[in-house]
């Protein structure tokens, strides 16, 4: 088989696989959009389940819980175009759909490089599956519950002690939240990427603690690029937690180091 011929059969399949991931994020997408989550009781804990309702459907119930939850008080949350309340339950449905396809996407993904990996790096692959979605997770939780909150509510006590009245746009909020959301679900797989790459036998324990300092250096760069203030101060929302992160992988390789060196002796 010519090269022309082996990139060929590696593109269609990789376009396969992406049309498999975009068919997953966009049905779930759509049930978003499509369906409102009807509350039940039974027993005294409360339950949901979908009826058709596209005007009041379970986008919009979630962005009006994150605006329950995270606009701070005193900030009004507005409109200003035709269309942008519609395309902010577009974005939250796309993000729900991304998270709950994320084991299609990562055993797409997976399935893809599988013939690029030898045996036991698509053993590790394999392994890191439950803890990356578990990890992804946790971070968009955090994000939410401490980070989100906080960083709103210190940005906008500006105008508060100025005696403005300060109105978000729906679209700009809806991307404010998503941003962090993603940015914290992707970095919190740092220890799980640090693991892969170490027990594949690029580099070792060693390795990460010789650079430790160059990868603070990097982290705060990028909580400081990706946080929209120059405080100073909600970067370290996400870098604090990144650093922590690196020297949790960090351990957590030394010690898979020092039982593999104890069991070969």
């Amino acid at each position: 088989m010519s090269e022309f011929q082996e990139l060929s059969k590696h593109l269609e399949e990789l376009r396969k696989r992406i049309l498999r991931i975009v068919i997953v994020i966009v049905a779930i997408s759509a049930f978003m959009i499509t369906f409102h989550a009807e509350p039940f009781s039974f027993e005294g804990i409360e339950f949901f389940y979908p009826t058709p309702e596209p005007l009041n459907n379970i986008a919009a119930q979630l962005t009006n819980y994150m605006k329950i939850n995270l606009v701070p008080e005193g900030v009004q949350l507005i409109q200003t175009a035709p269309g942008q309340a519609f395309f902010a339950q577009v974005y939250i449905a796309a993000l729900v759909g991304i998270v709950v396809g994320m084991p299609v996407i990562i055993k797409e993904a997976i399935g893809f490089l599988k013939p690029a990996l030898k045996e036991n790096e698509i053993h590790i692959s394999r392994s890191i599956f439950v803890p990356a979605l578990a990890l992804f997770i946790a971070g968009c939780l955090f994000s939410y519950l401490f980070v989100i909150p906080y960083i709103l509510d210190f940005l906008y006590k500006y105008g508060d002690s100025a005696g403005l009245v300060t109105f978000l746009n729906v679209m700009d909020f809806v991307t404010f939240v998503l941003q962090f959301l993603l940015a914290f679900g992707i970095s919190f797989q740092l220890p799980l990427i640090m693991y892969a790459v170490s027990a594949s036998g690029i580099t070792d324990a060693k390795f990460w603690r010789n650079n430790i300092r160059y990868a603070i250096v990097a982290i705060v760069i990028f909580g400081a690029v990706i946080t929209p203030d120059g405080s100073g101060v909600t970067m370290w929302f996400i870098a604090g937690p990144m650093i922590g992160l690196y020297l949790a992988g960090m351990v957590l390789i030394e010690r898979r180091e020092k039982k593999k060196t104890q069991i070969t002796k």
